[in-house]
């Protein structure tokens, strides 16, 4: 029960669900995500914490920058029926074409810089 209650709060919350279906492209660095909702790096972090906890990502840390990617085949399988639900409810979706669109623009940018720009911020 604790599972599903996990990914019900998880999916409860239209950024998570966003992040969720920006990972399906690969590793994001939590500046990318940042930079790609136009959200507070804090704001970031709880939101992907809270996915964390759902076991619908999985992060790791690379000097000072944390990068998030969808669970492997480790993942239970609650969580992987979940994203499939959200992946083809939300395959047309305007809002999340156009986080692709914008996404494939920061993923031209050097992630240094756009880490350091997010720090003066």
């Amino acid at each position: 029960m604790r599972e599903f209650m996990n990914i019900t709060k998880a999916l409860a919350d239209a950024h998570r669900v966003r992040m969720l279906l920006a990972l399906r492209g690969g590793e994001l660095c939590v500046c990318q995500i940042t930079e790609l909702f136009g959200l507070a790096a804090s704001t970031t972090s709880k939101h992907l914490s809270i996915l964390y906890q759902a076991r619908l990502v999985e992060s790791r840390k690379e000097g000072r920058w944390i990068y998030y990617a969808l669970p492997g085949k480790d993942t239970p399988v609650v969580a992987r029926e979940a994203m499939r639900w959200a992946e083809k409810a939300l395959a047309d979706d305007p809002r999340a074409l156009e986080d692709t669109v914008r996404l494939k623009k920061i993923l031209a940018l050097d992630p240094v810089e756009l880490c350091k720009r997010q720090c003066r911020k």
